[in-house]
């Protein structure tokens, strides 16, 4: 019964709408009807600001990381704490606080290993953030970092969270479908032009 409760609460936290919260709240911006139309934390950064995206962003982090935490205390079947994370993450990207709609499921992912596997997040994060300076594409990013955890993982012998890794990826990848037409086409939105459009914005505001 508690391992159930768990999951559950961690669908219901991961469905928490931080991004849409915080831009509502903050900057009076529904982020479902502006930029990308996702609630996550670069839609933020990119109609509100940098700082209100990394809070965003932390808020996502800490909604995948505190119920993967709280899992082996409960019970410490990798199964069931992979379990919990897929439930955080499907949360976050299905929300049943707004029509099942959400974020791509990218911060709060990294949130779920955090606890799990700190060094191969680490190393799959410093790829995502050097392919994003590297490129300016955010989602190139974002689909560099699912794509290297499971072999890092595997290369590390932590195979226990491997399956939850393809998971997350694929859930990523199908949520990216969109950035990849438009990558392949060269009509990707590029962080740095992005970011200049909004300075100007706030400038001329």
């Amino acid at each position: 019964m508690p391992e159930a409760l768990l999951i559950v609460m961690a669908y219901l936290l991961g469905s928490a709408p931080w991004g849409l919260l915080i831009a509502g709240i903050c900057c009076g911006v529904d982020l479902r009807r502006s930029g990308s139309g996702n609630t996550g934390a670069t839609n933020v950064a990119r109609l509100c600001g940098f700082g209100y995206g990394v809070a965003t962003l932390l808020c996502d982090l800490l909604k995948g990381s505190l119920p993967v935490w709280l899992a082996p205390h409960i019970n410490t079947s990798p199964v069931f704490v992979s379990a919990v994370g897929l439930a955080c993450v499907v949360g976050h990207v299905f929300s049943c606080f707004i029509k099942f709609r959400g974020g791509k499921a990218v911060a709060t992912s990294i949130g779920v290993f955090l606890p799990l596997a700190f060094w191969q997040l680490l190393t799959a994060a410093v790829c995502c953030l050097l392919v994003i300076w590297r490129s300016g594409y955010v989602s190139l990013g974002s689909l560099t970092f699912v794509t290297a955890m499971p072999p890092l993982l595997a290369v590390c012998g932590l195979w226990q969270w491997l399956p939850l890794s393809l998971c997350i990826f694929a859930l990523v990848l199908c949520k990216h479908a969109e950035n990849i037409r438009r990558l392949r086409n060269g009509t990707e939105k590029s962080w740095q032009k992005s970011r200049q459009h909004a300075d100007k914005t706030h400038e001329n505001s």
